[in-house]
């Protein structure tokens, strides 16, 4: 297949063009390269790749009129899968703006592009976020999402609203789905198992926060990589169109071939856990300092994964276990630490 992939200097991004790559596929990766974090991280993510001859690099950014546009109808994907974005809960307090053009101005060129040029299928990613104040667990992907805590979680909630339209109105079959907080190998290091890492190794304090029984539904990323793709061959049908049984609890919109789907393991584990897996995996104690929930963030995430598993068969199962040590692992190879 021919896949356009944004983000894939990214984290996420990046495993999944690998795995593509390793298929077989071409890739055409597409990535700006904020300073958000390190970005020679991110370099050294895209020369990874660069060694394979199925790769192309585009660098610019989402929101620059005409990028997108001009890179899609480039590559004539086959499918486009929409992983860049400006990432970050508490980071949305900070710098709103980069929110704005990223995940809005910049979902509106995707798809923009994408109808200019068809595609067999869109698949963009959400956010757990976007369950914002909802206190019901687990977070079902036909849950009412009307109530959320930063911008951050409001900009992906107006991603799903602006490629349902779309999806609708150009017919472009499209899978939003909503992670669930993602870890691993070449992670991100604003996210808390690399600052803590980090910070352990440094011999620094590290900030819990409400104690450490905020609980998280980790999701490692060898797993979510296997869920995306697995998604990529399930494009939603058209209205009324022949798409094979009903599943239950299936998120098919009435009105366009556009579905939701919760990426995530189902099984929260409390973030002190997660810090004892970390510290058996380094050989090394944390000195915790307990700091109150912040502002946006939520006590408790937890995916159902019942139409995850009815339209791929699987779930993400890596343990923290399993999970943290891979990525201990990684890090003391890339840092020399």
């Amino acid at each position: 297949m021919r896949v356009f992939v944004t983000g894939t200097a990214g984290f996420i991004g990046f495993h999944l063009a690998r795995r593509l790559l390793g298929e077989g596929h071409a890739v055409t990766g597409f990535d700006g390269f904020s300073d958000y974090y390190d970005v020679g991280l991110k370099r050294a993510r895209h020369a990874d790749l660069a060694r394979n001859p199925n790769f192309t690099a585009v660098e610019a950014r989402l929101e620059a009129p005409g990028a997108l546009l001009e890179a899609i109808g480039r590559a004539a994907p086959e499918i486009v899968v929409h992983l860049a974005a400006q990432a970050g809960v508490r980071h949305s307090l900070e710098n709103p703006a980069a929110y704005v053009d990223a995940n809005l101005a910049g979902m509106a060129n995707l798809i923009e592009a994408v109808r200019a040029h068809p595609v067999r299928h869109l698949l963009f990613a959400s956010t757990s976020s976007a369950y914002g104040g909802n206190t019901a667990t687990p977070f079902r992907e036909a849950d009412a999402a009307v109530t959320p805590l930063t911008l951050y979680a409001a900009s992906k909630l107006a991603g799903e609203a602006m490629a349902h339209a779309y999806s609708h109105l150009f017919a472009i079959p499209t899978t939003a789905f909503r992670f669930f907080t993602v870890y691993g190998p070449w992670g991100r290091p604003d996210m808390a198992l690399f600052l803590f890492t980090r910070k352990i190794l440094a011999g620094e304090p590290i900030e819990v926060f409400a104690g450490g029984a905020a609980e998280r539904d980790f999701t490692y990323i060898d797993d979510l990589v296997a869920a995306i793709r697995g998604l990529m061959d399930r494009p939603p049908p058209l209205p009324g169109g022949a798409g094979g049984p009903v599943l239950a609890g299936d998120t098919l919109s009435p009105v366009a071939p556009f579905r939701l789907v919760n990426i995530g393991g189902g099984r929260p584990v409390r973030v002190d856990a997660m810090i004892d897996e970390l510290e058996r995996a380094l050989g090394r104690s944390a000195e915790r300092v307990l700091k109150p929930l912040p502002p946006g963030d939520v006590p408790r995430t937890h995916a159902s994964t019942d139409l995850l598993r009815a339209l791929v068969g699987s779930v993400p199962e890596t343990p923290l276990s399993v999970g943290i040590p891979a990525f201990v692992a990684w890090y003391r190879r890339y840092y020399e630490v």
